[in-house]
């Protein structure tokens, strides 16, 4: 292959020229996977959704040769910290509830059973 620029010949997997600096045509950016920033949009919106896409796009990343890889392993380590967060506030939740309830004296539950 021969530069650009200066027109001297160098190597075919040379990504700037030695002789004057400029780049070459190997300096292709990699696309980045459509799929990867669904899933870490998603993670913060439906995290379960972003679950599933960050782990089918880690998957294509590593198959066609794309970018973001990173913004796949981003989307999918926060939607598995939210959805922990959302499984706890959901029992802690249900404890509530049930505490709440068992509070409430017996005469009073026999009462809002007759209605």
């Amino acid at each position: 292959m021969y530069c650009k620029n200066c027109g001297q010949e160098i190597s075919d997997n040379a990504y700037v020229c030695p002789n004057c600096g400029v780049r070459t045509s190997n300096t292709a950016e990699k696309k980045t996977n459509t799929l990867a920033i669904v899933g870490f949009v998603l993670a913060f919106l439906i995290p379960i959704a972003g679950l599933i896409c960050s782990i089918i796009a880690r998957k294509q990343v590593a198959e066609r040769d794309e970018g973001g890889a990173g913004l796949a392993l981003a989307g999918l380590i926060i939607s598995i910290v939210e959805t922990c967060f959302l499984v706890i506030y959901i029992i802690i939740y249900v404890a509530l509830v049930m505490a709440a309830v068992s509070a409430i004296p017996d005469t009073l539950l026999v009462a809002l059973s007759a209605l």
